[in-house]
């Protein structure tokens, strides 16, 4: 009996001593080799390529300072958990991650609180208000769903970690949503603030483009993360493009990595036309935000009634040459947003109701595509639609935005008068299925000018004439104010793009455009993240609100737990009683 005890302890030390040895053999394997293995079904856990490449190339510290820290409801509690999850997940692959929470509302001084809520808008973050129920009522919280993240002690850049609440989407889902975007908003953060050079970009003028007024809160925005100009092309050579001298010779260069053409309503001339045409072929990307009628409410001011007729802006060739057709129709949607028509005035204050206007669609995501998959709907005012050219070799024609599928098409030109407004809306005016009023093409364009200019032109060496493009892309959309912002009444300030300062809704416009942007400006890398999925298993409410399911399922909770350990306390008194029996 005592040789058998010997000989057990013997064997116990040595399987720990075998089991020290692999633990420590794994932690040095493990300073060399890195893995993780992540067994969510959604694979939650795993950056993609893009995001490591990042990271791993970081030589200094990227400081993140979360502002979602308190005594929150559930869905925030869960926001911050993912954000911090994501940020260790960060820290896995760079050791130049560090971050931070803080509580904002911590001071329990009202003038001092106020300080910091006003520093953080400044730094460009923005509050929302939630209600709390509890046993003594409802209370108002302001929360803080944003972060601060600087690099090498440059100037901070701020991030939205919540995503706008869509309209008839549930707060749930606008968490899981923001869930969802997170890797893609803090990788993009990390990459925007360790840019050594800022990527340019120029808004086009001469053309009666939008001013920089009504284009003030994305260009503001925009400048945080890359340089933002204004040119007039003006027929000017070295305006888009510049000449370099090299050993084999002159080589044309784009001067700007995107272009933006917001609204513009005058005709292009042929040499403005061919530069932005060469400067396509060497490569450059464009946003065009182009309208082919001739439609605003300016016109509906002084009367109740107008025409609509085309707006000739001798882009019609070009557009169809890269891809797509400008249609010379107007799109009324039953999803649409409404107009303020005031009808009175009371104590001095204006009297405001408010219509369905059907030709300011709410255009949703034709596709799923990265740029605009899980996005707020988009104002449109006045869009027309758009058609892909028969397909051109090695271009890509890929719809990004659409009205619903209850849409009407009116050609141009096109009565609209305010008495629709009186009218009930009725489904069967709507016949047309949805239409598409976006494109993103790809691919290398063809010239339009392509056989079309003297031998001098194609041959001079300071021109550096091209029949057809480098790789490159182009976004193209027939309406140019979804980039337009509205001002405030009263006062004229501009207001943050896609507000709509009568109905307070915030529309996804802004973030249309800076997608938008990135991915002309990028590339696929970046912008590829938003397509992850994160699923969140929510509880069924319907079956959560009936109340004997609801009691049967805390009878379980509650009992399950107490009823297994007296079951194993009565196995194991058994089996100790029967083992100390047995031996006596």
């Amino acid at each position: 009996m005592e040789n058998k005890r010997k000989n057990l302890k013997k064997n116990q030390l040595i399987s720990f001593f075998i089991t020290l040895v692999i633990i420590m053999v794994a932690n040095v394997i493990g300073g060399y080799v890195f893995t993780r293995f992540d067994l969510t079904s959604e694979k939650r856990y795993t950056l993609s390529d893009t995001s490591k490449e990042i990271l791993k190339n970081l030589n200094d510290y990227v400081y993140f300072k979360v502002y979602l820290e308190g005594d929150f409801p559930a869905g925030f509690k869960k926001l911050r958990r993912e954000t911090k999850e994501m940020l260790d997940e960060f820290r896995a692959y760079s050791k130049y991650i560090d971050y931070e929470f803080i509580n904002p509302s911590e001071s329990t001084d009202a003038a001092e609180r106020k300080e910091t809520y006003d520093l953080l808008y400044q730094a460009g973050l923005n509050p929302t208000n939630v209600t709390v129920r509890n046993n003594d009522g409802a209370s108002q919280l302001i929360i803080w769903p944003g972060a601060l993240v600087s690099y090498h002690n440059q100037t901070e850049i701020a991030i939205d970690l919540l995503e706008s609440q869509q309209m008839g989407q549930s707060s749930e889902a606008a968490l899981n949503a923001s869930m969802q975007n997170l890797e893609f908003k803090l990788i993009d953060a990390v990459r925007k603030v360790t840019q050594w050079q800022k990527s340019s970009i120029a808004f086009i003028e001469g053309h009666g483009e939008l001013n920089e007024k009504e284009v003030y809160d994305i260009t503001q925005t925009l400048s945080k993360s890359y340089n933002v100009s204004c040119v007039a092309i003006d027929g000017k050579v070295d305006v888009l493009m510049r000449r370099n001298e090299t050993e084999n010779g002159v080589m044309a260069l784009p001067n700007y990595d995107a272009i933006v053409i917001a609204k513009p309503t005058q005709a292009f001339d042929e040499k403005d036309k061919f530069l932005i045409d060469q400067y396509i072929m060497h490569g450059g990307k464009v946003l065009w935000l182009v309208e082919p009628v001739a439609a605003t409410m300016d016109s509906l001011t002084s009367q109740e009634s107008t025409i609509v007729t085309d707006l000739d802006l001798n882009l019609d060739d070009m557009l169809f040459r890269y891809g797509v057709r400008m249609n010379k129709n107007l799109l009324l949607d039953l999803n649409c947003a409404a107009l303020p028509i005031r009808t009175g005035q009371m104590a001095g204050q204006a009297q405001l109701e408010f219509y369905h206007w059907f030709y300011f669609p709410l255009l949703q995501a034709a596709n799923n595509h990265p740029m605009v998959r899980n996005m707020n709907a988009i104002k449109a005012d006045f869009v027309s639609s758009l058609d892909a050219t028969t397909m051109i070799n090695g271009i890509e024609q890929i719809p990004l935005l659409a009205t619903s599928n209850y849409t009407k098409v009116s050609g141009s030109p096109v009565f609209v008068s305010l008495a629709m407004l009186r009218q009930k809306p009725d489904q069967r005016m709507f016949p047309s299925k949805s239409q598409n009023v976006a494109y993103l093409l790809k691919g290398r364009f063809p010239s339009l000018y392509a056989n079309r200019i003297t031998n001098e032109i194609a041959d001079s060496e300071e021109m550096q004439f091209k029949e057809e493009s480098d790789p490159t892309a182009m976004i193209v959309v027939a309406d140019g104010d979804i980039i337009r912002n509205q001002f405030k009444i009263p006062g004229g300030a501009p207001l943050p793009l896609g507000y709509d300062q009568y109905t307070q809704n915030t529309y996804g416009n802004k973030e249309f455009i800076l997608n938008a942007i990135s991915y002309l400006v990028d590339g696929e890398g970046i912008i590829s993240i938003r397509s992850r999925e994160l699923k969140i298993r929510l509880l069924d409410k319907t079956k959560t609100s009936n109340s004997r399911i609801c009691t049967q399922w805390q009878l379980i909770n509650t009992l399950l737990p107490i009823g297994i350990i007296v079951v194993l306390g009565v196995v194991l008194s058994f089996i100790r009683r029967k083992k100390y029996n047995t031996k006596n």
